[in-house]
């Protein structure tokens, strides 16, 4: 029976593109829980899978240079976000390093999140998802809902000309939709930088960007 359930398993898994993530539950119609974990225990211990995390796993992409290739940090979060119909926004070192404002990468890689707060281990680092209000993850613009959680983070007092600069170049390739739709969720310091690229030619808006923030 249970070498049954690792088959159903298993040909579940390879109808999906190698480095897919599954978790448990992903099998419920196949088994009860118990005969499940066993069966995905026999799985990663004949390694036809690899455990991701706990109640994680993934047959991984093979590279022909430098072998297994397993899922990165973002594909993981994004993973349990969607399993949980929780929205998620980077935040903190790590959504400055995103937008390459810092090469830092950090070990805690924080998220903000309207479902369950939880901190997800993956093997030397970790995910932590941070439980906000609904507001705080309504941003639908990936670059300006980075921009927001990236300034947040530097601080009003200490952001500096060549940042605001980097940013600048950065909500230009933001959709003015989406821009307009984040401009309303952010404090007022950094709405001024973000309402600044939406309504102004470029040759303008260093100046009145430094000068609103400067004013505030």
């Amino acid at each position: 029976m249970i070498l049954n359930i690792e088959n159903q398993i298993l040909n579940k898994v390879k109808k999906a593109k190698k480095g897919t993530l599954f978790f448990a539950e992903n099998f419920i119609n196949i088994g009860s829980p118990n005969a499940i974990r066993k069966a995905l225990e026999r799985l990663v211990k004949s390694q036809d899978l690899e455990r991701v995390a706990a109640g994680m796993y993934v047959r991984l992409e093979i590279d022909p240079y430098i072998g297994k290739v397993p899922p990165n940090i973002e594909t993981i979060a994004e993973a349990i976000a969607k399993r949980d119909g929780a929205r998620i926004v980077p935040t903190g070192v790590y959504a400055l390093n995103r937008l390459g404002l810092s090469t830092q990468v950090p070990m805690n890689i924080i998220y903000l999140t309207d479902g369950s707060a939880r901190k997800v281990n993956i093997d030397n680092r970790s995910i932590v998802f941070k439980r906000v209000s609904p507001k705080n993850v309504a941003t639908v613009g990936e670059i300006s809902g980075l921009v927001i959680q990236a300034l947040r983070t530097i601080g009003k007092e200490n952001i500096r000309e060549d940042e605001i600069i980097k940013i600048q170049e950065l909500l230009k390739k933001e959709k003015p939709t989406k821009l307009a739709h984040d401009i309303r969720l952010a404090p007022s310091w950094i709405r001024a930088i973000m309402q600044s690229i939406l309504n102004q030619p470029i040759n303008e808006q260093r100046a009145t960007i430094v000068g609103n923030i400067t004013r505030e």
